[in-house]
């Protein structure tokens, strides 16, 4: 088992690979803006931030499609988006 810092490393940067592809599509960016109730400022000011990359998670597990989309575009499973927001929520990475 990883270290809990690893963990949550590791699920910070799925987090941020994920955003990056979120905001690769404007519409898709725009929906996120709009679910998440963040501005633009707010996420650059916040990305960092556990809860925000959580919500970014959270927002595709809300889709599956985009979900299924994003874990095939950035080389992982599904499954292990679903787990690195449950990581970020202050779960444990398994």
């Amino acid at each position: 088992m990883k270290a809990p810092e690893t963990n949550i490393q590791n699920a910070e940067a799925l987090a941020l690979s994920a955003l990056v592809w979120i905001l690769g599509d404007q519409p898709r960016a725009e929906r996120l803006l709009t679910l998440t109730g963040l501005s633009p400022d707010d996420l650059r000011a916040r990305a960092g931030d556990s809860a925000v990359l959580a919500a970014v998670l959270g927002f595709l597990e809300a889709h599956e499609p985009d979900l299924v989309a994003c874990a095939g575009d950035i080389d992982c499973k599904p499954e292990a988006l679903v787990t690195a927001r449950r990581a970020l929520d202050g779960g444990h990475w398994e």
